[in-house]
């Protein structure tokens, strides 16, 4: 996901804090295997029409289990549950608020219940009903970070996983995107159409999603046997069209350096969503005024392609982890520009996003892996994006290309379409460069902040003496390139290991210094004071 500072700042009021330890809970007594979602829009309301079967393996015993789906309240926006089935038979449930409990007749561990969930109502969110940029009406599902249950009934969280598949209605105006491969589609009356689309591996409830609007529709090729194609507004087709071109380059990119594409197409789609780009897997949605025409939105469209291996197939276990899916798509993208552009274009690209975090850090003093956060929103911050990105680039420096290569290629194999935490990631890193990173892995990702550097130097006969200072509360471990500037011109770089709060030194040197460089190369996360 790519966001704008403010966008965020529009949408932090929104309730999306997650009580971990009844998810924990939940996800211990069952699995939901796969969804099949039957829905039906139209243009003379905003009321949805919605039959779930949804396919669930117990591991537990029980009386009852709970399923997020928000009820409808004197607004009149939310769900009606009209019945629930378990095969033929009617069963009790009870809905209150965003949990609707279900009483199933008989449960048996490890066997596989369906569960048919009839509804109706108006979402209240995840599934925005509005108009475009065109005055046009739009359907979009917008899911993350944990509301998908207010216009489906699901396990609202990133690392239960399930396939899904949709059978959607549509007045035939409309064309239909949603996650997975068309199957069918199919004339229903002289007025709407019946699509059904299809996944074959699971997938998170955030990125589940289903766009209806009128469309302009360009198939642009194939990548790998992946076909790629581009949904904008007719309106703007030919500016549409050229910029979602890229994707083709940037997929490329991609699969060549990371691994297999995990889904079976990819789409970019112009569309509604709350976010500059929302990576719902095999469709990206895009904010409506990506398209202009120039290809201004290359870094935002290599960005969200990124997602579909970290974030959507590779998924954060849970939330505090959430850089494995930001940070990673944010350094991606600049490691996408490094191989597609050159190595000033990237430099400058690290330092600028140096910048957000040293800025970020002012307002807020907290670790990258964040376990106590005001709520989901707000982790869309510098820290999980930038800083996230910024560990990769340090970690890659600190093993070295070879590795750290081959530790996210095997990372990306070991947990596609699972879910994964820090410590996994940090065990494979481990395996690929046979280097101990426990304590490079606490120090960047669970202490706040990062080193703020003073020095002091003088020149007197052939040799530099030297004081830095790290001047922030905790010291950190890491090397530190400085570049001498020599009199004559020339200069050298030398690589320092520092620790302590204060670090005497003495260089030998056979010129007379004019300047000291810190970190000439751009690989360390940190602050110069002056």
């Amino acid at each position: 996901m790519k966001i704008f500072f403010k966008i965020c700042l529009v949408f932090t009021f929104i309730s999306t804090q997650i009580n971990a330890q009844s998810y924990k809970e939940r996800l211990g007594q069952l699995d939901v295997l796969h969804y099949n979602l039957t829905i039906a829009v139209n243009d003379t309301s905003n009321v949805i029409y919605g039959t779930m079967k949804i396919s669930i393996k117990f591991k537990k015993l029980l009386k009852d289990f709970h399923l997020d789906f928000t009820k409808q309240d004197a607004t009149g926006k939310g769900m009606h549950v009209n019945s629930i089935l378990e095969g033929k038979d009617t069963i009790k449930f009870s809905h209150k608020n965003d949990t609707l409990t279900i009483e199933p007749i008989k449960i048996k561990t490890d066997s596989l219940f369906t569960f048919i969930i009839n509804y109706k109502g108006i979402p209240k969110d995840g599934l925005i009903i509005s108009k475009n940029m065109f005055g046009d009406r739009t359907f979009f599902g917008d899911n993350w970070p944990n509301r998908a249950h207010n216009w489906f009934p699901c396990v609202d969280h990133s690392s239960d996983k399930a396939t899904i598949e949709y059978f959607i209605t549509a007045p035939n105006h409309y064309q239909v995107i949603a996650n997975g491969i068309l199957k069918e589609k199919t004339n229903v009356t002289n007025t709407t159409n019946l699509y059904h689309y299809q996944t074959k591996v699971p997938l998170a409830p955030k990125v589940m999603v289903i766009g209806v609007a009128r469309f302009a529709v360009e198939n642009i090729g194939t990548i790998h046997n992946i076909p790629i194609s581009s949904w904008v507004y007719p309106q703007n087709k030919t500016a549409g069209f050229n910029d979602y071109k890229i994707a083709k380059k940037v997929l490329k990119f991609y699969i060549e350096n990371i691994g297999s594409y995990p889904y079976q197409k990819l789409a970019n789609v112009q569309s509604k969503t709350r976010f500059g780009g929302m990576e719902n897997a095999s469709n990206i949605f895009y904010f409506e005024k990506s398209v202009t025409g120039k290809q201004n939105d290359e870094a935002l469209i290599a960005h969200e392609i990124a997602h579909q291996w970290f974030g959507d197939s590779v998924s954060e276990i849970d939330w505090p982890h959430l850089w494995l899916s930001e940070g990673f798509a944010t350094y991606f993208t600049d490691l996408y520009f490094e191989k597609t552009k050159n190595d000033s274009i990237f430099r400058n690209r690290l330092k600028t996003q140096r910048t957000k975090i040293l800025n970020f850090y002012k307002k807020q003093q907290t670790p990258v892996i964040d376990r106590h956060p005001k709520n989901l929103m707000s982790m869309l911050n510098p820290n999980s994006y930038e800083k996230g990105a910024w560990f990769l680039h340090m970690l890659r420096h600190k093993i070295g290309d070879d590795a750290f290569w081959k530790g996210i290629q095997t990372y990306y194999d070991s947990f596609k379409n699972k879910n994964a935490s820090t410590n996994d990631f940090k065990n494979v890193m481990e395996a690929l460069s046979g280097k101990n990173l426990t304590s490079f892995f606490n120090q960047w990702l669970k202490i706040p902040g990062q080193p703020e550097i003073k020095i002091d130097w003088i020149y007197f006969k052939n040799k530099v003496r030297l004081m830095i200072t790290q001047t922030q509360k905790t010291p950190f471990n890491f090397p530190l390139d400085i570049e001498l500037i020599y009199k004559d011109g020339s200069s050298e770089i030398r690589t320092l290991q520092l620790s302590d709060k204060a670090t005497p030194l003495v260089l030998e040197v056979n010129k007379e210094v004019k300047n000291i460089v810190l970190d000439p190369n751009t690989w360390l996360l940190f602050k110069q004071i002056i």
